[in-house]
């Protein structure tokens, strides 16, 4: 009995999963485009970072390149330009989480305690704009406004009797320009996120508050941090994940030979090696180290989020 119990038991599992899958067909099918995608776009192409490994001839190919180990991150951490590019990059992405990611959560806040729904969606409009402006279009913006002469900072200073720097020029002045102005453009799309976290808090919460005698303040650092930490956890754990990452295209369009002391990064580094100068596995293999960097801070921060807070990504 107890042997034939078992088998039925078994055909009764299998028959409910067949029957699962069944009624799960339409949902493998949505979802195999992306997945097709995926795998030609993302995991297919992973073969190309054996050239961080060879001596990458175009000629000879992948496969036919000669093999050289680590020939190549040698060549990159031996290069007098390998701590100054890595000391750029982590000084302007750090620089970048310290300013831009309090600052969503603080507008998402400020959004959260205005009443008025006419306000609320003039603040937000006001402060998504900004990320729709092109990257170029935005570099293009900064350069005007911070021309030393024909400026608009620097006509409204010309009326007090004050010369404007040309800051654009300036080595030390570039970390400042590129993340506040970085600042300008996304806090408000990045406090999205936050907004609609503190929109699924159960408003009986603020009700109970309210009869305990509890004011804005009250709410906000007992009630609204508190629900936004799981969010605040996650999203802090996926930014210090691309702490080796900055982004390319605005710091190469607003470099220069004067500010290149502190504006040349690893991602500016590799293109020029990579495209302007055809040393394409020196280039891959600096891309490699980049990457696997920021592999290991992701899995760092994610598990001492989850020793602390129990929040993680898996």
């Amino acid at each position: 009995m107890h042997a034939n119990g078992f088998a039925i038991s078994a055909k009764e599992k299998k028959s409910r999963r067949l029957l699962l899958l069944k009624r799960s067909v339409p949902l493998y099918l949505l979802i195999l485009p992306s997945l097709i995608l995926l795998i030609v776009f993302t995991y297919i192409p992973m073969y190309g970072v054996t050239i961080a490994f060879k001596d990458y001839k175009t000629g000879l190919g992948i496969f036919g390149s000669e093999w050289v180990g680590f020939k190549n991150f040698t060549t990159f951490f031996n290069s007098y330009q390998f701590w100054p590019i890595l000391r750029n990059t982590l000084v302007i992405s750090i620089y970048s989480i310290v300013v831009m990611f309090p600052l969503p959560i603080l507008v998402a806040l400020i959004c959260s305690q205005i009443t008025s729904s006419r306000y609320k969606k003039f603040f937000q409009v006001t402060t998504y704009l900004p990320h729709f402006i092109s990257t170029v279009v935005m570099c293009g913006m900064i350069m005007l406004f911070l021309s030393p002469s024909s400026g608009i900072i620097a006509k409204l200073l010309s009326f007090v009797g004050i010369d404007m720097p040309n800051l654009m020029g300036s080595a030390s002045a570039f970390p400042h320009i590129y993340v506040w102005t970085e600042a300008w453009q996304h806090i408000g799309w990045d406090s999205i996120l936050y907004i609609a976290a503190l929109s699924s808090i159960d408003p009986t919460l603020y009700e109970a508050a309210t009869i305990d005698g509890a004011n804005k303040w009250h709410k906000i650092f007992h009630i609204d941090i508190p629900s936004l930490l799981p969010t605040i956890m996650i999203m802090l754990i996926l930014r210090m994940g691309s702490v080796m990452s900055v982004g390319f295209e605005k710091v190469y369009l607003l470099q220069n030979s004067l500010n290149n002391a502190t504006s040349e990064i690893i991602a500016t580094y590799v293109y020029k090696m990579g495209l302007l100068k055809s040393q394409y596995s020196l280039s891959a293999a600096i891309g490699l180290f980049n990457n696997v960097i920021n592999l290991i801070l992701l899995l760092v921060f994610n598990f001492i989020s989850a020793k602390i807070s129990e929040d993680s990504l898996f």
